[in-house]
């Protein structure tokens, strides 16, 4: 008898003991999550490596395959059996040889992104300004047959409430005023230059486009307030097709695999430094966030992909090819969130966008991740934006997430340029997006349900207006709805 009972007591035990393993709280499950990563967090770690061993990640290029080698080859070392390449073939960009002189004097200069493979460009240089419709329009003449001279961001003194474009957006207009070249002002001190894309939808542009630094080009300004400069433009580059590579590493859901959550970030660079800011810190906090589920064991509801996207800086190219394959595929409607992570660091905050049905679960996941760390600030917000790998999921309603960020502001002088170098990268900071990001992809992808669905079309339209940012669709041709 006293042997049955032993048993029973020993069975009940185990019982016990397992039921008590299931009902983990999500305030034990974090401060697991928690400890682990700060142990044995390797984003830092293997972006020094990354830096170090290939350099930039342009799309296209040689050094753009081994970072997609490199990061497959890490998905796979962390544990996941489910890893794959998904190839498309991109019109890939790569700069020459540039010289701009301004009244027969030599300036320092760089070519933006999709700028002609040649051009020989000489012409009177008119000020635009911010570079906005409005300054065009208000003499729509002012620049046909010459060279628009405009500011990167909103010039200090312009009016209240101006909304800023991109400066492929501030080329489309000098384009459709007529111009035939475009000088772009930088906003950073020191005469660094800035590099990225001019175009807005990824292919070549018509005239060329070149970035010159802050003090030229307010120099230049003061000049043209007085007399007429004259530039001289000449540049040569290439553009060939070739055929790049996402990077998915898929982590199947435990009770809903159909539904699910992409988390992402840009794995390509350019070409003048080695994008450690951008997106370094992002695509590589995304590969130990993965890590962190393999490490602690984190089979959430809700199947995860976790992407390394080629092809953002020259126009989103990897994301739109991973959309434009769900919806041939029938599979669109099977991504319930997108989470992006741009230039992402240290967050105290999350941003969600789109139709949201719970605000409240947001915050409520905010104070559980407080209750971890201090340093994060549960801070709150519903807007979108453009021009990086979220959109071409935002414009088909997917409900999207990204981070408040709390990076030191001087590292965004870098942004784009020759100075975008590992020496930048904060390990804390790294270590926090992991800490944090984990906890947040996890609780969205174990909801019991999640915090908001997919847009239909109306509605998209609606919010993409409420966000300021039909006429920046409509600039880049992305606008898909008829007036």
């Amino acid at each position: 008898m006293k042997k049955i009972a032993y048993l029973i007591i020993g069975a009940l035990c185990l019982q016990a003991c397992s039921e008590a393993k299931k009902e983990e709280s999500q305030a034990e499950l974090f401060a697991r999550i928690d400890t682990e990563i700060k142990q044995n967090s390797k984003g830092y770690s293997t972006l020094k490596e990354a830096t170090e061993t290939i350099g930039h990640r342009l799309t296209g290029s040689t050094n753009g395959a081994k970072a997609e080698e490199y990061t497959y080859n890490k998905f796979k070392e962390y544990g996941f059996e489910d890893v794959e390449y998904q190839t498309f073939e991109v019109e890939a960009w790569a700069r020459g040889d540039v010289s701009l002189t301004i009244n027969d004097e030599d300036v320092k200069v760089v070519t933006l992104g999709h700028a002609p493979v040649e051009a020989h460009v000489t012409a009177e240089i008119v000020d635009m300004g911010n570079g906005l419709d409005a300054d065009y329009a208000a003499n729509p003449d002012a620049v046909k047959g010459k060279i628009s001279l405009v500011y990167i961001n909103i010039l200090p003194g312009s009016e209240e409430g101006l909304t800023n474009l991109h400066r492929s957006e501030k080329t489309a207009l000098a384009i459709k005023y007529g111009a035939i070249g475009i000088i772009i002002i930088n906003q950073v001190d020191n005469g660094v230059l800035l590099t990225g894309t001019a175009s807005v939808t990824g292919e070549l542009i018509p005239i060329p486009a070149v970035c010159i630094g802050k003090e030229d080009g307010m120099a230049l300004k003061e000049t043209l307030k007085t007399k007429k400069a004259t530039a001289k433009i000449d540049m040569t580059n290439t553009s060939d097709i070739i055929k790049a590579r996402n990077v998915v590493a898929t982590l199947p859901g435990s009770e809903i695999p159909q539904e699910e959550i992409v988390i992402g970030g840009h794995l390509d660079s350019w070409d003048l430094a080695t994008g450690a800011i951008d997106n370094g810190i992002g695509s590589f906090a995304v590969i130990d966030i993965a890590r962190a589920f393999k490490a602690n064991n984190l089979h959430p509801k809700r199947t995860v992909k976790f992407v390394m996207f080629m092809g953002e800086e020259q126009g989103l190219l990897g994301s739109k090819y991973l959309v434009e394959q769900a919806i041939e595929n029938n599979t669109i409607d099977n991504i319930k969130y997108m989470m992006n992570l741009d230039m992402s660091g240290n967050p105290i905050g999350m941003n969600a966008g789109g139709q949201l049905d719970n605000e409240q679960f947001f915050k409520d996941l905010g104070a559980a991740i407080q209750q971890q760390d201090t340093i994060y600030e549960n801070k709150f917000s519903n807007r979108s934006g453009l021009h990086s790998d979220h959109q071409p999921f935002m414009l088909e309603g997917v409900p999207i997430l990204s981070v408040h960020s709390n990076l030191d502001r001087s590292i965004y002088g870098c942004y784009h340029s020759d100075c975008d170098d590992f020496h930048l990268v904060n390990e804390d900071h790294m270590k926090n997006t992991a800490r944090f990001g984990t906890m947040m992809l996890y609780a969205l992808a174990n909801a019991d349900t999640l915090p908001a669905t997919k847009m239909d079309s109306e509605t998209t339209k609606e919010f993409m207006i409420k966000n300021n940012l039909k006429e920046k669709l409509i600039i880049g041709n992305e606008w898909k709805w008829e007036e």
